[in-house]
């Protein structure tokens, strides 16, 4: 569209040379075929130059055309790439979420796993606690038993000695 639109803009350039020209050859007898030539030439040099410039435009249009060319296939492949990598991903990505899910899954079955051992432990140290004092104190009470088997044994010895003194000393007393 620029492209036309500088046509456009020099081709106008041109007819209005061509209408100075005209107009100022006609219009003054003193113009000489000097003139005359020098604008020719100049408008010679003019279109030769719009010309290279139509040419060049071409050459870059066709060099711009070929680079997006090959841009779009450049494009075309990274899509397929891309494609391709999603592609590998995608089982990943499945077998992840499912680990994931199995996981969070475990996580919640272990939340009031490890309560109910917390809570056992604690019941397991109290439970312990209450066994060793309770040892403790039929430790002490066997102690207080063995003192006092031992203490009526004493008594009872002592009692038996006394009587078996006081057996004799009767039966010294007592004639046979």
């Amino acid at each position: 569209m620029a492209l036309d639109r500088q046509q456009q803009q020099q081709a106008q350039m041109m007819t209005r040379m061509n209408n100075t020209a005209l107009i100022s050859y006609h219009g003054s007898p003193m113009i000489g075929d000097d003139e005359d030539e020098l604008s020719k030439s100049a408008l010679l040099a003019f279109r030769v130059k719009e010309e290279e410039i139509r040419k060049k435009k071409m050459e870059v249009r066709e060099k711009v055309h070929a680079h997006l060319g090959r841009v779009e296939e450049e494009t075309k492949k990274l899509a397929e790439i891309r494609e391709e990598l999603e592609a590998l991903e995608d089982p990943r990505r499945k077998e992840v979420t499912t680990v994931r899910k199995k996981i969070d899954l475990v996580n919640k079955e272990l939340k009031p796993l490890g309560q109910s051992c917390h809570k056992k432990e604690r019941e397991y140290r109290e439970a312990l606690e209450a066994f060793n004092e309770k040892n403790k104190e039929k430790a002490q009470l066997v102690a207080r038993l063995m003192e006092l088997v031992t203490e009526s044994e004493r008594v009872r010895m002592k009692k038996l000695e006394e009587l078996s003194n006081n057996i004799e000393s009767l039966s010294q007393l007592v004639p046979r």
